[in-house]
């Protein structure tokens, strides 16, 4: 059984809340089991899945703090994610990667959670309309897959649809998350999209590399002229147009100008399947379904009620079946085109 089929479908139930012991305190107990020395300044950064903190050091710079949700990922496959952003750093490449202690280990145990340490990385999201940022994306990402592409993953999943699209639609409809008034429309169009990507997939070949695999502009901090990478904790394989298509947003004009000046800067480090442009619908409608579903297996946290109180309402539901008929309709265009 490939271990993802356990640790990132399963729901969370009241006694894995574990991040209710993960007070101030345990925080900075934490971090200076390592060696450091807080001084006391500490902020929780937009992190759900995950709780990240920036923590202040004494005489120093303060530090990002990383723990982990407990029972999602093994320990192999974050210590492949440390290893994959390790080896792109050392291409330099722009990708925050995790502190390690004198013994070499960047994975840590402490008081029941497993975390990590990264360096502060300042920056700003880049500017998607700004056609200098996409060419310098697309040059950093060409460099980043021309390294990833040179070996595999182990033990990090796929970008694939069973887990995305087919474990999304059977884990709501079972859990009564749709209302009956809703259930059968979302359930046939949920079938029909599912067909639909797969024979998207089926049609275009191409080589599953190591990805970022959550490259939106959050993801992306742009300084001194320059996109610095961060959280590699969505690592998966999958085609490369993955970490590509979510810089692309407007009209079809606009994406497909954005998309010809990401590819340019792309080519200059490595060669890309255009092929895999015939994706970009059907990995943005897996996407779709995959977050609604990631929201529904969270529930559970009161951190999720608490900043995602619009979800599981009825007008939450309409309108995602609302969004889903859209890409219905995307998924029997013609996909953009660049020649």
């Amino acid at each position: 059984m490939n271990i993802l089929e356990d640790v990132t479908t399963t729901t969370d139930t009241p006694r894995e809340h574990a991040y209710s012991r993960l007070s101030p305190d345990a925080v900075i107990d934490a971090v200076e089991s390592q060696g450091f020395y807080c001084d006391g300044r500490q902020l929780a950064l937009n992190s759900y899945e995950n709780r990240v903190y920036q923590v202040g050091i004494e005489e120093g710079t303060p530090l990002i703090a990383k723990f982990y949700r407990p029972e999602r990922w093994s320990d192999e496959q974050i210590l492949e994610e440390h290893r994959f952003s390790a080896e792109l750093a050392a291409t330099e490449v722009s990708a925050v990667e995790p502190m390690l202690d004198k013994a070499g280990n960047s994975l840590f145990n402490f008081g029941g959670f497993r975390f990590a340490l990264y360096r502060r990385q300042g920056g700003h999201a880049p500017e998607l309309d700004n056609f200098d940022h996409l060419l310098s994306l697309g040059r950093v990402l060409g460099r980043m897959h021309a390294c990833s592409a040179v070996s595999q993953f182990k033990y990090r999943p796929d970008i694939d649809i069973q887990s995305y699209a087919v474990d999304s639609r059977d884990f709501i409809l079972a859990q009564g998350f749709i209302p009956n008034s809703l259930m059968e429309s979302y359930r046939s169009l949920a079938d029909h999209l599912i067909e639909l990507v797969s024979a998207v997939f089926a049609r275009v070949e191409y080589q599953s590399i190591r990805l970022h695999g959550d490259c939106h502009p959050g993801n992306i901090l742009w300084r001194d002229n320059a996109p610095h990478f961060v959280d590699f904790d969505d690592a998966r394989s999958g085609p490369a147009i993955q970490d590509l298509w979510m810089l692309l947003s407007g009209d079809r004009q606009q994406q497909t100008a954005q998309l010809a000046e990401v590819i340019e800067g792309y080519q200059e480090f490595c060669d890309f399947n255009y092929a895999e442009i015939s994706l970009i619908e059907a990995l943005r409608t897996l996407r779709i379904m995959y977050y609604s579903a990631w929201l529904a297996r969270r529930w559970s946290d009161p951190a999720f009620p608490m900043n995602f109180p619009w979800f599981n309402t009825e007008r939450y539901w309409a309108e995602h079946i609302l969004e889903l008929r859209e890409q219905f309709s995307l998924l029997q265009e013609e996909p953009l085109k660049l020649f």
